[in-house]
């Protein structure tokens, strides 16, 4: 009788997701099909979760990594009672939907990542049990085992052809994460045929010598499967690898293990055909059997349940250690105090040189001791970088400090910080030179598309960095960190500016930030009545002509903010009245209201000119069709830095100069009118 259960909840999945693509004219019906038993038995034996509190800290993690096959995910959250109804799963990738082609991370219904780029959920989820880590080791005591919850993922073959995943499958077996349980969907079918066309290696042999426990078990043995998740789970040393050996489009007569079922509907008749081999009813589509539904809503008791278990042993732990059980309410609440806020480092004129990312690190040091929702660390520089937290520890094996070693693996550094976001609790940073950022853009794509609080620290940030030369000297890097749509880029002028672009980048909780910094040292700035906390406005005048109206606006970001000045002193001496403007962040200008906007930018004042050592592209929107950009189109070259600033006219007397050419364009522009 079980076992006929157990088959028609298997089956109201599969064709919950076959009508669904159907419907829709598109989708992945392949793998929702050959994947359904093991999820069934993940979701139903094992998963700790309540659908009514899916933000219940401690339930279990589930990432659908192969987020292709999406209806998968939706028809187990649907049927398990959260907030996703039947007539979601019908409107699947329809417009304003909430059951998108690939899944979005929607947390209040039971989402727990955005999924579709193949490896970012795998290294997700490696951030998720970090977070785990961390969180059991800050907060758990004896006898009081808040935080021993576990991370599941399905995963392809295409998410193990990523090296996203290899580096975040390293990085997890060194840290020997046991609440890490990945199932492998091992269907041996890509886009293009079989996955023998491209990949023949032995994943079980690679994840061993990564440290990871190996079981090999049949996708449809519902007893295998569960028996290798219950092994799984004893080894507390080493993150777990499930070989499930599935069948892309199970049921299908003609289409099962081939490559037409990936990513296009069965069609009518496939789909009749399919219906009838595993006997399920022709129609209506969408049908669910009343018995499945029954079984699969005991998740609704049995979470509340789990939930109210774990809310008496947290009000028992809180009257015991009402210390650190404050400190976590007030971090999952969002009522923490940020008493970080009072010590911080302050730097004037007095100062002398500082890189900016020399002031980054102070700033970082300062907070650190006060602010326990901060985890993080860099890609092998963190001497460089300015990242390390001294007194916090470090993540090792058997110890979750607060500095997290990543070794080079700049892209698993940026998808696990996306996991470890996912906590709500905790607010990861992550360092490496700019130019790397390169390494990193699909998952700080996915932590914009997100809103994951996230903070990205890239120093050497443009030729300034110098003798590395031209393989490490970011040119078109900040361009295209500003293209990507929700991330906040911060390229601070001076070490007063980091200040408070520091403060920004941990008081935004709407998505993340990237701060931007030098390598070189320059000055603490002289700002006279004006004050750096203004960073907060994207931009501001940090420099206006004395008694007169500015004829010419010079714009500058970062290290060229002093050349600016020193350039804009040059030429009041010859009558040219010039405000200069910090612009450290093009976004948080946007932000603001087109008063304050055209309060910095005088629109009656067209002669402009905008300088930073990088890309030109996109600084003609505050230029205009009058104004000038000083910018680097060409690669670098490896030499002392004050030599690479001549090379590529980045003086004083090179901005005085531009800025001498465009009044004398303007006058001859007025003349050319009379």
């Amino acid at each position: 009788m079980k076992e006929n259960l157990d088959g028609l909840c298997i089956n109201t999945l599969r064709f919950l997701a076959v009508d669904a693509v159907e419907k829709a004219k598109s989708g992945h019906p392949g793998m929702p099909m050959g994947d359904s038993s093991m999820a069934y038995v993940l979701w139903t034996r094992f998963l700790r979760h309540n659908p009514k509190n899916p933000l219940w800290p401690a339930r279990d993690r589930f990432v659908l990594s192969a987020g292709h096959g999406s209806m998968l995910l939706y028809s187990l959250l649907h049927l398990t009672g959260y907030d996703l109804s039947l007539e979601e799963l019908k409107n699947f990738r329809l417009l304003g939907s909430h059951t998108p082609g690939h899944p979005e991370y929607d947390p209040k219904r039971g989402i727990e990542t955005t999924t579709g780029p193949l490896g970012q959920g795998f290294a997700n989820g490696v951030g998720m049990a970090m977070a785990r880590r961390y969180l059991k080791d800050r907060y758990n005591r004896p006898g009081y085992p808040l935080f021993d919850y576990y991370i599941y993922a399905i995963t392809s073959d295409g998410d193990m052809m990523e090296g996203v995943s290899n580096e975040a499958a390293s990085l997890a077996g060194h840290l020997g994460l046991g609440e890490l349980i990945y199932l492998y969907s091992d269907n041996r079918i890509t886009i293009e045929g079989p996955t023998d066309l491209s990949f023949t290696e032995d994943t079980g042999k690679r994840f061993e010598g990564l440290g990871w426990h190996v079981e090999k078990v049949d996708g449809n043995d519902l007893e295998g499967v569960s028996e290798a998740i219950k092994k799984a789970r004893k080894e507390i040393s080493r993150p777990s690898l499930i070989i499930a050996r599935t069948h892309i489009g199970f049921g299908s007569p003609g289409k099962q293990d081939t490559a037409d079922v990936h990513g296009a509907p069965l069609g009518p008749r496939e789909v009749r055909l399919s219906k009838e081999k595993l006997g399920w009813p022709s129609g209506p589509d969408f049908h669910i059997p009343p018995e499945a539904l029954g079984e699969f809503r005991k998740a609704v008791p049995k979470g509340k349940g789990l939930e109210n278990e774990w809310n008496g042993m947290f009000d028992n732990y809180s009257k015991k250690y009402p210390e650190p059980a404050g400190e976590f309410k007030s971090l999952r609440d969002g009522s923490f105090k940020e008493e970080w806020i009072n010590d911080l480092p302050v730097f004037d004129p007095s100062s002398g040189l500082v890189a900016t990312r020399s002031a980054s690190g102070k700033v970082l040091n300062a907070i650190a001791p006060k602010a326990p929702f901060l985890i993080g660390g860099s890609a092998d520089l963190a001497p460089s970088n300015n990242t390390y937290m001294k007194g916090m520890g470090d993540f090792c094996p058997g110890k979750a400090g607060g500095n997290i070693h990543y070794g080079v693996r700049e892209h698993a550094m940026a998808g696990i910080m996306n996991g470890i976001a996912q906590s709500g609790v905790l607010v990861p940073f992550g360092g490496t030179f700019l130019v790397f950022s390169d390494y990193m853009r699909p998952a700080i794509r996915l932590a914009c598309l997100s809103r994951f609080r996230v903070i990205y620290v890239f120093t050497h940030d443009s030729i300034g960095l110098g003798e590395d030369g031209p393989t490490h000297q970011p040119i078109e890097h900040l361009a295209s960190l500003r293209a990507i749509p929700n991330l906040v880029t911060i390229r601070p002028a001076d070490a007063a500016e980091t200040v408070v672009a520091w403060k920004v980048a941990l008081q935004r909780k709407k998505g993340p930030v990237a701060l931007v910094l030098t390598r070189q040292n320059v000055p603490v700035l002289e700002r006279g009545k004006y004050s750096a906390e203004d960073l907060r406005r994207g931009a501001y005048v940090i420099a206006d002509p004395p008694g007169a109206a500015p004829e010419l606006i010079i714009i500058a970001t970062g290290s060229e903010v002093s050349l600016a000045l020193s350039a804009c002193e040059r030429l009041l001496k010859r009558g040219i009245f010039v405000r200069v403007v910090s612009m450290p962040s093009w976004e948080l200008f946007e932000e603001e209201g087109e008063d304050y906007r055209m309060s910095v930018l005088l629109p009656d004042v067209k002669t402009r000119l905008a300088v930073e050592a990088g890309s030109p592209m996109g600084w003609h929107k505050y230029v205009g069709d009058s104004g000038d950009i000083m910018g680097i189109t060409s690669f670098g070259a490896s030499a002392p830095c004050k030599a690479l600033f001549e090379k590529f006219g980045f003086t004083v007397e090179d901005v005085e100069k531009r800025a001498l050419e465009l009044i004398t364009a303007k006058k001859e522009r007025f003349l050319d009118r009379m």
